[in-house]
């Protein structure tokens, strides 16, 4: 890991005692933006509007038509865990608002790439739907869109990815990303969309009288925040405000008990009581569970374990799950020991070294590149690109390369993608994504020419200083702050994550004991030298289990509470370790 220089985040002091709130719970609030106490209301009342989202009235046109006339509706998801509950979660609803055919298909990567192609409509044309309804995917599939209507099928996008210059002549198409749409949370993630579509159809069928006429019980989308808060967590999107009141709606839900039995058993099997659930707990613990069917196998596993029913049943599907995430964890262990070796052979710290890294081995697995991707770019921080081969043929003629790129503050990966794709027409078969994550497919013989590229368009948009490694910290946390009440209220304070960041503190400790975990995990006894206060800290897949500890460290750390025994403490998650000067 590069040495990294350490920042605090700037403070309107002024504004202190605003919320009423204690002193060092207050900082944390205003350091993120947070200046009244309004700001902190996350009920469901406070939701944004739907009406300002583009689109969603001739999709409800759609939807209602499919349901008035008994038409077949197939929900086609995306393969990770955004995917697999905005597939649950329409399926579900729309089933419960009294859809007479309502299933699901999901590609597997593997076979058929990313989002509606033409192949899989080919393959959904089996199950001879008259609507297609894509969720976390389509804005950008132009030829997938037209080959549905050559079979005769009506579609409807929707999506939360950036669009393209061109977007697909699709029946309906809601995505608050697209151009004249006044919604005001582009951060959506896909389940948050397709929720907003199935709140406004509600709505839409009441005004009709359709419950009532049909006997239906009118559901409660409520219930189904559960899948929209762990949805929106796994994938990474921006918490802002609206997306703040769906995670905490949904963990509010969670911590009650009232969530689908699939959720309760993938917790079971992660070993994690739900009522003491958190945000990084979906992101950690749940949405990898979920991401390891679509990145080994077929994601209709994840799904079916959410849709399930029966508690029993839902259990074998999550153990199921966990054992698929165990096998990808082999297999990133694998793939990055074989990373770093390539590392080694390049004089990364040589004058005017890349700014960027593509990486590729001929037997990496395509389903795991993206994580892969984000541990090199986390060890380097620069971006990266992880290519993988399309198939196992090495013998193909045309050899297609997928690729998973992560990036870093200031450099907007799509859009640079983009630059490529302009600059270089023939380099890229296709690519999509988001500011810090994409996408990309190409040629193997265009590996080398698309690495130059990319550097070079990397060049243009940032400067040098972004490839310098700074942690942003919420300072020193107070000797007093350090306890069990004010570190539980922290950790309830949130739902934190991106760009609402968890927080994390900057302090000097002595090291009072030091020992490796499992041949990769720092485990230390930290010494507070003014209290003499002893703290439990541990770094995961440390960079220093094969160096020597020094007596006096500095240390960013976020502070939790460890549960052994019945016993209740605090200890620190270590992001980062220096030697004290």
């Amino acid at each position: 890991m590069k040495k990294r220089s350490i920042k605090r985040r700037s403070l309107p002091e002024e504004k202190l005692g605003s919320l009423g709130l204690p002193r060092f719970l207050e900082r944390i609030y205003l350091a993120r933006g947070i200046d009244s106490a309004e700001d902190l209301e996350l009920s469901l009342k406070h939701l944004l509007d739907n009406s300002a989202m583009k689109g969603l009235e001739t999709a409800c046109d759609l939807l209602f038509e499919a349901l008035r006339s008994r038409q077949r509706i197939l929900v086609l998801g995306d393969f990770d865990a955004d995917g697999a509950t905005s597939t649950s979660l329409a399926v579900l609803a729309l089933r419960q608002m009294g859809a007479s055919y309502c299933d699901f298909l999901v590609p597997n990567r593997f076979e058929y790439g990313y989002g509606l192609t033409p192949e899989i409509v080919d393959l959904a044309f089996e199950c001879q739907p008259d609507l297609i309804v894509t969720v976390d995917n389509g804005i950008s599939s132009i030829e997938g869109v037209e080959r549905a209507h050559e079979l005769g099928i009506k579609v409807l996008v929707t999506d939360h990815h950036l669009p393209g210059d061109s977007l697909p002549n699709a029946d309906a198409i809601v995505n608050p990303n697209q151009a004249d749409c006044s919604f005001e949370s582009k951060n959506a993630a896909g389940v948050g969309v397709i929720f907003y579509v199935l709140a406004r159809l509600r709505t839409f069928l009441r005004e009709k009288g359709w419950f009532e006429q049909q006997h239906l019980k009118e559901p409660n989308l409520g219930d189904y925040l559960d899948l929209v808060a762990l949805g929106t967590v796994a994938d990474l999107v921006p918490l802002d405000r609206n997306n703040r009141i769906l995670v905490d709606q949904g963990l509010r839900r969670m911590r009650a008990g009232r969530c689908r039995p699939g959720i309760l058993a993938l917790l079971r099997v992660a070993g994690k009581d739900y009522r003491q659930l958190l945000a990084s707990d979906l992101g950690f613990m749940l949405g990898p569970r979920l991401n390891a069917a679509g990145r080994l196998d077929d994601m209709s596993l994840g799904i079916n374990c959410l849709l399930e029913p029966d508690p029993d049943k839902a259990f074998e599907l999550a153990q199921a799950l966990d054992q698929l995430n165990q096998q990808r964890k082999q297999i990133e262990e694998e793939m990055k020991r074989d990373a770093l070796a390539q590392l080694e052979t390049l004089d990364l710290d040589k004058q005017g070294a890349c700014w960027s890294l593509c990486l590729y081995q001929e037997h990496w697995h395509q389903g795991v590149i993206g994580i892969l991707a984000s541990r090199i770019k986390e060890k380097l921080h620069c971006p990266v690109i992880v290519f993988a081969p399309e198939d196992d043929d090495p013998h193909k003629e045309k050899r297609i390369l997928k690729g998973s790129a992560r990036s870093i503050p200031g450099l907007h990966m799509r859009d640079t993608l983009d630059l490529v794709a302009k600059k270089h027409p023939t380099l890229l078969k296709k690519f999509g994504g988001h500011a810090m994550a994409a996408g990309m497919s190409l040629e193997a013989e265009h590996f080398e020419a698309f690495t130059a590229a990319f550097e070079e368009a990397v060049r243009t948009q940032i400067s040098e200083d972004a490839l310098e490694a700074t942690l942003v910290t919420d300072g020193e946390l107070g000797i007093d702050d350090l306890n069990l009440d004010a570190v539980t209220q922290l950790e309830l304070a949130g739902p934190w994550g991106q760009q609402f960041p968890e927080p994390s503190f900057d302090g000097v400790f002595r090291v009072a004991q030091s020992r490796v975990l499992k041949d990769k995990h720092l485990k230390l006894v930290l010494n507070e030298p003014s209290s003499g206060a002893l703290y439990d800290a541990i770094q995961f897949n440390s960079d220093w289990v094969n160096e020597p500890i020094p007596e006096r460290v500095r240390v960013v750390y976020r502070p939790n509470i460890n549960e052994f025994r019945g016993r209740r403490s605090v200890q620190f998650f270590l992001d980062y370790i220096e030697a004290d000067a």
